[in-house]
């Protein structure tokens, strides 16, 4: 069922991708990872579980590392001024990077694929660009794991750690087995979320526009996030289901792997 890494052209950037094989009659999963993340990181610790979503759940799948993450084309001059050149962006993200993920790159990549109506699954920034993609764009339904709608001083402190572990403590080694680039993979996350800019980033009105099934997943130990990010979606989307986890941080899909299979599983037996 699990298909070698590769590679597809989207927007004149080559994205890492791996392809789930499955049955084609339901509504195929997409895999969208978190700010440091990529298409091997979701399979660390002698787990994979995208695969075993996509087994347990009876469907297809799709798992892809954003540019600058994985093995995907980096990002040129990471640290720069932001600015386009040959027509691609360079230099440093701008706030309204998930934005663009969500409405312009996921979009072409699905065209490209072939994949129509797919069930989003993401985590942590992966959550927020499938909410986004979710107000805006038709899904069969989506899962959002420790998302972020608001930036919360918690975040912040925690992604401002994070700089020194990758600067000092060695962080920086840790990522570079996931990672081509791993000074594009990090400093494309952590410059755009401590600038002074994105404090405003907020897309709780985004939300009130979803009408797909919707699940969220948060454990109540997120060193990201408080549960306010739920609270806050679920004022917006009344219809969203909720998996709060116990004795789990930032990640579920690590710290407690069955749990969020089983939620996911159930939630997906109603959606064709």
């Amino acid at each position: 069922m699990q298909a070698p890494f590769n590679t597809i052209d989207v927007q004149g950037i080559r994205l890492e991708v791996q392809r789930l094989e499955g049955p084609a009659d339901r509504a195929p999963l997409v895999f969208l990872h978190e700010g440091l993340g990529s298409v091997s990181l979701w399979t660390q610790r002698g787990l994979n579980w995208p695969l075993d979503v996509c087994r347990a759940a009876g469907r297809s799948g799709l798992v892809y590392s954003r540019q600058g993450y994985g093995h995907s084309d980096p990002v040129p001059d990471v640290r720069g001024e932001p600015r386009m050149q040959n027509g691609q962006r360079t230099g440093r993200l701008q706030p309204d990077y998930m934005h663009r993920e969500a409405l312009e790159v996921l979009p072409a990549l699905l065209e490209a694929v072939g994949m129509q109506r797919p069930v989003l699954i993401g985590h942590s920034d992966g959550a927020t660009i499938a909410l986004l993609y979710a107000s805006a764009l038709p899904v069969s339904g989506c899962v959002a794991m420790a998302p972020h709608v608001l930036v919360e001083d918690v975040a912040i402190a925690a992604i401002t750690q994070a700089r020194t572990a990758f600067e000092s403590g060695g962080l920086r080694e840790r990522l570079a087995r996931y990672h081509a680039d791993v000074d594009s993979a990090f400093w494309q996350w952590n410059d755009v979320w401590l600038s002074e800019a994105f404090r405003a980033f907020d897309i709780r009105p985004e939300c009130a526009c979803i009408s797909a099934p919707l699940l969220l997943i948060q454990g109540l130990d997120d060193e990201y996030g408080t549960l306010r990010q739920l609270d806050e979606i679920a004022a917006a989307v009344p219809h969203a289901r909720q998996l709060r986890l116990a004795d789990c941080g930032h990640s579920p899909q690590r710290d407690q792997p069955e749990l969020p299979l089983e939620a996911i599983t159930a939630f997906l037996a109603d959606i064709d």
